[in-house]
């Protein structure tokens, strides 16, 4: 059993993603910078919460608003300076904050220098430090993979009269992985921020990194009806999660356990993705946490898409981590609630996840209780959300600005008349100033159960076992040596009645949730639920 005082401080842990392009804007140019962000630590620390994760901030073309990188150790000028990066690093350290930062090592813009050397001939030092195959002999690309943004997933350059790789974008062709010199690179990327004092990383994609060396197809993935991507069509066993890349992450964990108290979390995205999380968390050598889109790409917030969490790790030797949203996918209160979702609905789906083991991470704006942006197809930024509207934003529906200030013009967030992406009148009316001061605001409810899990072991760092539960009802045991936390959560719109042997002794602790504990029995009304020490 962990002792509270000695586990590593990301265990169990709440870390708050900031999406800088629309966090804060501190120079009126309508994007989010660093300054900015540096600017409203403050409100980031009074949340409770852990830690930040900083989405990309790396000088880039923007294509997909910086997970192209064409200089891995330098900002973009639309965020700042390296000398403003170090100023939040020390303004977060100062508030207690940890900080991650995203890196992208799969693969890199078009315009890093790597590519463009590559790209130049077959016979420079970087040719082979991306993934080049030649055409089939009908002119055809060498295998069948497709990019998850739609379409092949290989671009044929007539320079080097090669198919590059790209498992995204054209403007994203991956790296070789199976090249020593590219991992010994990617590694020195690493030791530079380190060194800089980032107390981790968020791994993008990090299944991605390595693919079959054969380049074999990928075989077909049977559909009901067809789906709106090409990716969907394949089971993608042979372009991603390959052995190779467990090797590299050991290197990068083994670099990482040089410094004090630093951690990595990575981003799983597999047709299998806890048994994937699992995987790549396993023992002592590999990442120290991961998430998957098993939440984050949920459909319908029901007690089963968290006990099937749950459940799949129990018993399990490595640490998840868990989320409800991030920039890629629509906010959650829309995404698991629908478009009518209500505070209390939306409270009761972010106390399901806070019942869950693992470390939690908070996307900007889930503490208020943001629902889906609301972005015209002419206003869309994102290439994806473009391609693929059908009357949603998509990505771009959950990167629009952050609301401080309801009273303030663009809702606080920048000085300019026009933003990169529209504020949502919608969010405006959510924002920071309007919750503070009112104990039942979604802001105030996120407060209390950063506090609790802070506060009870067994909530932050217990192993969690599901129990039976009426329909429509999350039950979650969390227990800590002799500690027992029971999470009770009505998912439903309906009136449960909950009972439990030992809840004649169980005391209800204050969280705003709407539960009375009476004869041994809660009685939960609709889109509820109660923390129970027993």
């Amino acid at each position: 059993m962990s002792d509270p005082e000695t586990t590593p401080w990301w265990r169990g842990a709440v870390i708050y993603q900031i999406y800088p392009r629309s966090f804060c804007d501190s120079n009126g140019d309508g994007v989010g910078d660093l300054a900015g962000v540096t600017s409203k630590l403050d409100y980031v620390a009074s949340l409770g919460v852990d830690g930040i994760w900083l989405s990309p901030f790396f000088r880039s073309p923007m294509k997909d608003f910086g997970y192209d990188v064409s200089d891995y150790c330098d900002v973009d000028p639309v965020f700042g300076t390296l000398e403003q990066f170090d100023a939040l690093l020390d303004r977060a350290h100062a508030l207690g904050l940890k900080v991650i930062i995203d890196q992208v090592y799969s693969h890199t813009s078009e315009e890093h220098p790597w590519f463009i050397e590559s790209s130049a001939s077959a016979d420079n030092s970087k040719a082979d430090w991306y993934v080049w195959a030649p055409a089939k002999p009908d002119g055809t690309p060498p295998n069948n993979w497709q990019a998850s943004f739609g379409g092949p997933a290989w671009t044929w350059h007539p320079r080097r009269r090669l198919y590059y790789l790209h498992n995204f974008l054209t403007q994203q062709p991956d790296l070789n992985f199976h090249n020593p010199d590219v991992r010994a690179a990617v590694l020195d990327v690493a030791r530079f921020w380190l060194d800089r004092g980032v107390d981790g990383f968020r791994l993008d994609v990090v299944n991605y990194y390595a693919q079959d060396p054969a380049l074999r197809d990928n075989p077909p993935r049977p559909w009901p009806k067809t789906p709106a991507r090409t990716y969907l069509f394949q089971h993608h066993i042979h372009d991603k999660s390959q052995p190779e890349t467990l090797t590299f992450v050991e290197s990068l964990r083994a670099v990482t356990d040089q410094y004090s108290e630093r951690m990595m979390v990575g981003e799983i995205v597999d047709d299998d993705d806890l048994a994937r999380q699992q995987e790549y968390t396993l023992g002592e050598s590999r990442l120290h946490t991961a998430y998957s889109f098993h939440l984050i790409g949920g459909r319908r917030g029901e007690p089963s898409l968290f006990a099937e969490a749950s459940e799949a790790w129990r018993g399990a030797s490595g640490w998840p981590s868990w989320s409800l949203g991030n920039h890629d996918v629509p906010r959650y209160p829309t995404r698991l609630g629908g478009p009518e979702a209500g505070a209390d609905q939306t409270k009761a789906l972010l106390a399901a996840l806070f019942a869950l083991k693992g470390t939690l991470f908070l996307y900007q704006g889930d503490e208020l209780g943001l629902p889906q942006g609301r972005v015209r197809f002419e206003d869309l930024q994102d290439p994806f959300a473009r391609a693929a509207f059908t009357g949603d934003a998509g990505r771009d529906g959950a990167r629009t600005p952050f609301p401080w200030n309801q009273d303030l013009p663009m809702a606080g967030f920048t000085r300019a008349d026009k933003a990169w992406l529209p504020v949502d009148p919608d969010h405006a009316a959510r924002a920071v100033v309007g919750q503070e001061g009112d104990p039942e605001s979604l802001l105030s409810f996120t407060r209390g159960l950063i506090a609790l899990r802070a506060a009870q072991p067994a909530l932050r760092i217990g192993e969690a076992e599901v129990l039976a539960a009426p329909e429509g009802v999350l039950a979650i045991l969390r227990s800590h040596g002799d500690a027992r936390l029971l999470c009770v959560i009505n998912l439903s719109g309906q009136p449960k009645t909950f009972t439990h042997g030992d809840l004649g002794v169980g005391v209800v602790l204050e969280t705003g949730l709407p539960a009375a504990l009476a004869d041994g029995a809660l009685q939960l009304p609709g889109f509820s639920g109660a923390f129970v020490r027993l």
